[in-house]
């Protein structure tokens, strides 16, 4: 069984966000990055899979040079080879058919992603890949095993799980808690140094959005602490304040 995995180089979730060239580009500057939390999950899954039922698994990364060491960790941590399309990933749209055309040439069965990344948390990416391949796509996606040609998964509904089935080859978005993520030895360390990591070219696509700005969250306010024997006052501030009631 042919797997791809489809990671995102994002920003660690402690780090210090800003913007440059009038808020349209992310300052970079001191910004630790890590593979997408979800993104891990898939790839856990894949290396369980491929133990359990052998095959290969690829890696497959949108973005330019900066997010090689996030693609040989994966390497480590049990990816046989490696494809980074040499572009940023500037939206959904353009993410999404770069990861599609090395599909259609690649050939998979699975194909595995988070659910969504925690940069810019579209969650749309499987979906978009999935109708441009024609093929299934389904999220979020907490627990997965596969018998035959066939999938069988649960993923998260409003109020509950739904378990479903569907052929091979389909597109899955993940979340926890599908795997536990893995941490690579040394070993693993060692052998991503010679994995082949192959660099292409975007493909061409038409621009459907721009960017204007990005602008940061509002600064949380200050906390007020309100006796628990003041009741009307909570109320009152919660109507004339917070204006939530």
């Amino acid at each position: 069984m042919k797997i791809l995995v489809c990671i995102t180089n994002v920003p660690d979730t402690t780090a210090k966000i800003s913007f440059t060239d009038n808020n349209t580009k992310l300052n970079k500057a001191g910004v630790q990055y890590i593979i997408g939390p979800y993104d891990d999950y898939a790839l856990a899954r894949a290396v369980e899979l491929k133990e359990k039922l052998g095959g290969s698994i690829t890696v497959l990364n949108v973005g330019e040079a900066e997010s090689d060491p996030q693609i040989r960790k994966a390497l480590a941590i049990g990816a046989d080879d490696a494809v980074r399309v040499n572009a940023d990933p500037i939206d959904s749209y353009f993410t999404a058919v770069q990861i599609a055309a090395v599909a259609k040439e690649g050939g998979y069965d699975l194909i595995l992603m988070g659910r969504e990344s925690i940069d810019f948390n579209s969650g749309v990416v499987h979906g978009l890949v999935g109708e441009m391949l024609g093929i299934p796509s389904f999220s979020p996606v907490m627990k997965l095993d596969i018998e035959g040609t066939t999938a069988k998964f649960a993923r998260e509904i409003e109020g509950g799980k739904e378990f479903l089935e569907a052929p091979l080859p389909l597109v899955l978005g993940c979340q926890e808690p599908i795997a536990e993520w893995k941490i690579p030895n040394m070993r693993g360390i060692m052998t991503a140094r010679t994995k082949p990591l192959k660099v292409v070219d975007p493909v061409a696509v038409d621009d459907l959005a721009t960017l204007d700005q990005y602008t940061l969250p509002a600064p949380k306010g200050a906390c007020k602490m309100i006796p628990a024997d003041q009741a009307e006052t909570l109320i009152s501030l919660l109507k004339t304040e917070a204006k939530v009631l």
